[in-house]
């Protein structure tokens, strides 16, 4: 099947697939490592990490690089204040970003580059910069790069920058939406900062030029796509187009793929609007892990996401739906004959799915298919209908949707303690709901040990204990459910 996504640069939707016939070559902006990330973070993840396990389902292979940015403007200044050097401020929050990546159930990249890590190839490419006139040094030592020289700049964003003016510069990393001026390739150092020693004189990178050196080293030039979230479009994403390929005079990369910005409860997410939210302060406040993702992805790419707690709340509700289908179905009792209707449906779910994926990931259509597929597959259920190939197929595609929705199986609670034993390591435990911090002190052992307790206290007609367990469960966020096979129980 043919997958369609909107290309950025060419402001349509186009065919996206790999140059060489083998692997999709996709080079993804990662996080940069001074503080916790946040949802709108996440958002822009958790769209590239659908992208590339959409690929796998169609059997592209992604050659997926993504940077680490563990030196900057933000993260110099930050390690100032904490007394440390980057070397030790960077690691802790690097650490938790893949964390978080795994409690979402992001796939890793097959990549990952660290811009330390990377600095003799930043220097290499300066250097042909230099070569060409497109790069040049000032009298304090710093390098930049000479916009008049790339007449195409602007492309990506479609600003008109005809009225740049040669020469003026500016110094910070990330600058006014509207500025178009020679930007730092390196930065010669100030009192006390941390630097490297190099041919180009004493000095670190600046922010742009650590992308183009890393995707070009393990990808090449003229990549098959770069993706990013849309704050990148300008400046970062137009000034490693113009380094790029003023260094390489080939285009840099074929695709460009944007993730739009979520507002939180309509507004715009800001510390200092009190909307602002790692994952880990919704773990801590009783949310599960998968509903977030769910609701991350619920929304196509170029949608602006309004990420609401009812929202939250609703899809908390989807994923449970989800898991009680696949439970269900994988153990219901099956008639001699298949339900044609029911095979249709399930074909026509599936080819549904399929193709709103492939149409600039269209993961709305994907999903509402497969609820569609729920439907239908309850209602067999219970009318006593369902065949064994029916069960065979249902099973087929919802493992078609977790190959990219990825909630069926439940880690929800382990996540949960994860960042309540993190929240108690770092002092933070106010910050969790009391229903949350109820969950840590009761461990699996012990609600098993209270389940079998219940359950010999109704064999023996003690119905006041029993209902005294089950309150006792239920105020700590345990839910009880009674059936034919025994008691299942799970946390809220």
């Amino acid at each position: 099947m043919t997958i369609r996504l909107f290309n950025t640069l060419t402001g349509r939707i186009e065919e996206l697939f790999p140059s060489d016939g083998k692997s999709l070559r996709m080079y993804a902006c990662g996080p940069t490592v001074y503080d916790y990330g946040h949802i709108g973070n996440f958002r822009t993840f958790l769209q590239v990490d659908v992208l590339r396990r959409f690929l796998k389902l169609q059997g592209i292979s992604p050659k997926h690089v993504m940077n680490v940015t563990d030196v900057d403007d933000k993260i110099i200044r930050n390690a100032a204040e904490a007394g440390v050097d980057i070397g030790e401020y960077t690691p802790k929050y690097e650490k938790a970003f893949f964390e978080d990546l795994d409690a979402l159930a992001v796939e890793k990249p097959e990549i990952v580059a660290r811009a330390t890590e990377h600095i003799p190839s930043m220097v290499t490419l300066i250097e042909r910069l230099a070569e060409q006139d497109c790069a040049y040094r000032t009298e304090e030592g710093s390098w930049y790069f000479r916009i008049a020289k790339f007449p195409e700049y602007g492309k990506l964003s479609k600003k008109d920058f005809s009225g740049i003016e040669d020469g003026a510069r500016v110094d910070v990393d990330e600058y006014d939406k509207d500025s178009a001026r020679d930007f730092a390739l390196w930065k010669a150092p100030k009192p006390g900062e941390y630097h490297w020693l190099t041919e180009l004189g004493p000095g670190r990178p600046g922010w742009h030029i650590e992308c183009s050196a890393m995707a070009t080293e393990y990808l090449g030039d003229g990549l098959d796509l770069h993706a990013g979230g849309e704050d990148l479009m300008f400046p970062h994403h137009e000034n490693e187009i113009a380094q790029s390929e003023s260094a390489s005079h080939t285009t840099f990369a074929r695709h460009w793929f944007h993730v739009r910005f979520l507002l939180v409860e309509g507004r715009k997410m800001s510390k200092s609007e009190g909307n602002f939210y790692t994952l880990r302060d919704l773990l801590l406040k009783g949310y599960k892990a998968s509903a977030i993702r769910m609701l991350l992805i619920s929304v196509p790419y170029r949608q602006q996401l309004n990420f609401t707690f009812e929202g939250l709340a609703a899809e908390t509700g989807a994923v449970e739906r989800l898991r009680t289908f696949y439970a269900r179905i994988r153990g219901a009792a099956t008639a001699a004959a298949e339900n044609v209707a029911l095979a249709a449906e399930t074909a026509k779910c599936g080819k549904r799915f399929r193709e709103a994926l492939a149409n600039d990931l269209n993961t709305a259509e994907a999903r509402a298919a497969i609820f569609d597929l729920v439907r239908a597959g309850n209602a067999a259920m219970d009318a006593g209908t369902l065949g064994a190939g029916n069960v065979k197929q249902i099973l087929k595609a919802l493992g078609e949707f977790d190959s990219i929705f990825a909630v069926l199986e439940d880690h929800d609670a382990e996540w949960t303690r994860f960042a309540l034993e993190w929240a108690e390591r770092e002092g933070r435990m106010n910050e969790a709901s009391a229903e949350v911090r109820a969950q840590l002190a009761m461990s699996d052992e012990q609600i098993h040990a209270l389940v079998d307790e219940r359950t010999q206290a109704k064999k023996s007609r003690n119905f006041a204990r029993a209902d005294q367990i089950r309150n006792e469960l239920a105020e700590k966020g345990i839910v009880l459910e009674d059936s034919k096979g025994g008691v299942k129980w799970k946390r809220k």
